[in-house]
């Protein structure tokens, strides 16, 4: 690589869509796989969760061959792990997985977790043949050291049962991962600000819209006017939203981008495939 390649922060999304996969002729444009973001620190690399489109990104990962992996997962909702069954670096000794979770008490809990998962008669391959993960578990807020002097910034999100929010820096430059949470939490709310404040690029849970939102309070996500307010109060260079809501089709996502834009030229709507420069 070039140093000019060394400096760069990019993330790649390799899912999008929040609660279930939603492929279909509705989904194309932006993808139906769930989230899944790959980090790329100059030479590192990070993946944020292992939802359905994990499996694509774990094929081409082990067809480049044997690595270290830490995989920082926001919570352990169904959209967010279902695709570690299906993520092959996971089950081949020359890799080195990381699992990293910051919403359980313990290592142990996160790895009873994903039992829980991968357990008759839910899944007929047991943990045991994740012969190349380990479990990593640390309390929200707290920075973490995936890999010797890297340092990931983390915070903790309102949804239900816990998650957790993440924040990279490279070469003067940073990328805020702030899935899933819920506004309205003022002392949750005003840690996020603070923790996003001047963010090259923030990852937004936008599930909803404003309109919607009155009939979803308490289910843990938020809305895109919401992520254009933080970002406006804390000066956010490009918010992108994501987590989008399973029935939400590319037209659909399509005119609210527009809205977006017209109130934010920078803003955009986080599409399967993309990938994005800090």
């Amino acid at each position: 690589m070039t140093s000019d390649t060394d400096d760069r922060l990019t993330v790649r999304f390799w899912g999008v869509r929040g609660s279930l996969p939603a492929p279909g002729p509705d989904t194309i444009r932006y993808g139906g796989e769930t989230t899944c973001l790959e980090v790329l620190l100059g030479r590192r690399r990070l993946i944020v969760d292992c939802g359905s489109g994990a499996r694509r990104l774990g094929k081409r990962l082990a067809a480049e061959g044997p690595a270290s992996v830490d995989l920082l997962f926001t919570h352990s909702h169904m959209d967010h792990i279902c695709g570690l069954p299906f993520f092959m670096p996971a089950y081949d000794p020359s890799f080195d997985v990381r699992l990293w979770a910051g919403h359980v008490p313990s290592a142990e809990v996160h790895r009873e977790v994903v039992e829980r998962l991968m357990s008759p008669p839910i899944f007929p391959v047991p943990t045991t043949a994740l012969r190349a993960c380990g479990f990593r578990a640390f309390k929200a807020g707290d920075i973490i050291e995936p890999q010797p002097g890297l340092e990931v910034g983390t915070c903790r999100l309102n949804h239900p049962g816990g998650a957790t929010g993440y924040r990279f820096r490279h070469a003067g430059h940073s990328l805020c991962v702030i899935t899933d949470h819920e506004h309205g939490n003022p002392e949750i709310d005003e840690a996020v600000e603070r923790f996003v404040l001047g963010a090259d690029i923030m990852v937004y849970d936008a599930m909803y819209t404003d309109a919607e939102y009155p009939s979803r309070i308490g289910w843990g996500h938020s809305t895109w006017q919401k992520a254009l307010d933080l970002a406006e109060r804390a000066e956010v260079k490009v918010p992108v939203i994501m987590h989008h809501d399973p029935s939400r089709t590319d037209d659909a996502l399509d005119a609210i981008g527009e809205e977006m834009r017209a109130r934010c030229p920078a803003a955009l709507v986080a599409r399967e495939g993309a990938e994005l420069d800090a």
